[in-house]
């Protein structure tokens, strides 16, 4: 599948036709961070497709229960979904700090300088020999 913007790149006119079925499909989709759909977060609520069966009907004693149980839905709904936010960037994290290393040097070890301003594509991006660490300043050496 093509992506959006691929698609109204091509005809211009797509954008125009088919942006509420795309802003309803991206509504109801359950995102991975939240673990929830945008329409959930908002309304307290599972979004009803027109070939959805009708749900069982709630009574209320009241016509304030419904604002009460819609409050008390969207509290919980929130707050889990800011703890799949929080679990989620922890996550995110631990992965990204697997892949990034943090060197610690020594006095009299050898490393690469990295060459900045390289302006062509197959020009060297590190020093060629070595250099001595002479001064250490963390994280500056």
């Amino acid at each position: 599948m093509e992506p959006i913007v691929k698609l109204i790149g091509y005809n211009h006119s797509f954008s125009s036709v088919y942006h509420p079925q795309m802003a309803f499909a991206y509504n109801i989709g359950i995102h991975a961070t939240t673990n929830y759909s945008p329409f959930q977060l908002q309304f307290g609520r599972e979004s009803c497709l027109p070939t959805d069966e009708p749900s069982s009907s709630l009574t209320f004693n009241k016509p304030t229960d419904y604002y009460v149980q819609l409050e008390n839905n969207l509290l919980i709904i929130q707050q889990h979904a800011r703890d799949n936010i929080i679990h989620q960037q922890r996550q995110y994290k631990i992965n990204y700090d697997k892949q990034r290393p943090d060197p610690y040097y020594e006095i009299n070890d050898p490393v690469l300088i990295k060459i900045h301003g390289i302006k062509k594509k197959l020009e060297q991006k590190y020093s060629i020999t070595p250099k001595i660490i002479t001064r250490k300043q963390n994280p500056i050496y």
